[in-house]
């Protein structure tokens, strides 16, 4: 597994957070100041630099990050991932990062979900300015929707890697409608982001629970935990989020879990749970 980043630099924080800190025009303005530059066209580590260089300098974006994003690409470059699914999108940084990794490895699918149509298109744009479109699909609407016309359609029928960064309650429904569909198997790799900061106890607990556990918690669970979340994470997108809450998953998938502490681009500490799906418990 890859090592927890010891140190953060602070110089290279990106400026503070503030109350409003996503969807009023920053990440218009960001495209615009990558895609200013011709040089960067085709570059995808220019751009991620530039897209850091932004929230360092100018307003703050909720990337993944160089730390943590550098936990994800060890992944890909020791896991070889043929496709990549990605839960929440939102400027496009991950995408890049992780799609260009994935690539390089041999990948030949990246899947980016995300639910707002203006985020989607600013990743659009970025991804083809990156050089990135032979291997990227951009896929608008509720992750559990587009997860179910992917799989319906045929162009996705098993994940090797998934990176969750989305609506925090979706992460283990989302998790378990793939499980369901059978797009989870023995070598499939998750990564979580923000299970510290802002923190996702409900998905914590069932990628850590043994094939038993997740048994009986069937037996006695009726919806989908929306409470157990800290800060604003559960509520952020309530209004236009949607759960699956009729999918069980498969609670026979075995999963060995890690939490590799790191760091928010901020400086906050956070962390990214890798789970490796290693076989599946015979009933």
């Amino acid at each position: 597994m890859p090592n927890m980043s010891s140190t953060f630099d602070p110089p290279k924080a990106y400026v503070p957070q503030g109350e409003v800190f996503f969807d009023d025009g920053r990440e218009e303005e960001l495209v615009q100041f990558v895609t200013s530059d011709p040089d960067r066209r085709g570059a995808p580590a220019a751009i991620v630099r530039a897209m850091d260089d932004f929230a360092r300098t100018q307003k703050y974006l909720m990337n993944v990050g160089e730390h943590k994003g550098k936990i994800v690409t060890q992944i890909i470059q020791r896991s070889r991932p043929r496709v990549v699914v990605e839960l929440g999108g939102y400027c496009g940084y991950s995408t890049i990062l992780f799609a260009d990794a994935a690539r390089a490895a041999g990948g030949e699918r990246y899947f980016c979900l995300e639910r707002s149509p203006k985020f989607a298109r600013n990743i659009e744009v970025l991804v083809e300015f990156a050089g990135l479109g032979d291997i990227v699909t951009v896929v608008v609407g509720p992750s559990h929707e587009s997860i179910q016309s992917l799989h319906r359609g045929g162009q996705l029928t098993r994940i090797d890697l998934m990176f969750l960064d989305h609506y925090k309650p979706a992460y283990t429904t989302d998790l378990k409608l793939c499980e369901s569909l059978g797009l989870i198997g023995k070598g499939t790799t998750l990564a979580a982001d923000n299970v510290i900061t802002p923190g996702n106890p409900p998905y914590l607990k069932y990628v850590r629970s043994s094939v038993q556990e997740k048994r009986m918690a069937l037996t006695q669970e009726r919806a989908p935990d929306t409470q157990n979340f800290p800060g604003r994470s559960a509520t952020q997108y309530g209004d236009v989020e949607s759960l699956s809450t009729e999918v069980q998953g498969n609670p026979n998938l075995v999963y060995s879990s890690q939490l590799i502490e790191s760091w928010e681009p901020s400086g906050v500490p956070d962390a990214v749970e890798v789970t490796v799906c290693t076989g599946e418990e015979a009933l």
